[in-house]
């Protein structure tokens, strides 16, 4: 390969349109312009969703998407991922879950969910349950303290 030799990939430089060399060209007169207005003239730029003095879309339509810092302070812990937590610790709290590595350490609040099996008996301190979770740790003989 030599310095001399290269080439673009075909495809890839397509040849700059011929404006305003008479009617046969198919861009003659008007060049592709159409007739008048804004967009015909020499220097006709205007901004991206400017639509010539009527309310652009992205001012017409309300704002949205709020997202709040408390909903990413939440987390929810299902009953399965409670089998990780090792066996030496008698009780579960919000320590204990985040020792664990099952929640982040800027969580701040923290409710067990049913979903999965729940393989031993555990003690929860603290945390809120939903009655369907409340009702697979009691059956288990866990216990479930406010």
């Amino acid at each position: 390969m030599y310095l001399n030799t290269l080439q673009p990939a075909l495809g890839s430089k397509t040849p700059a349109k011929r404006l305003g060399r008479g009617i046969g060209s198919g861009k003659g007169k008007t060049c592709g312009r159409g007739h008048k207005g804004q967009r015909a003239r020499a220097g006709g730029f205007h901004k991206v969703g400017f639509e010539g003095g009527q309310m652009p879309l992205q001012r017409r339509i309300p704002k949205s998407g709020f997202r709040s810092q408390g909903a990413l302070a939440r987390a929810e812990v299902r009953l399965s991922d409670l089998n990780k937590i090792p066996a030496d610790v008698d009780v579960i709290d919000m320590a204990a879950l985040k020792a664990a590595g099952l929640i982040n350490a800027n969580i701040k609040d923290v409710k067990i969910i049913l979903s999965g099996k729940l393989t031993r008996v555990v003690f929860l301190k603290g945390l809120p349950v939903t009655a369907g979770a409340r009702h697979a740790i009691e059956t288990m003989a866990g216990k479930v303290e406010a």
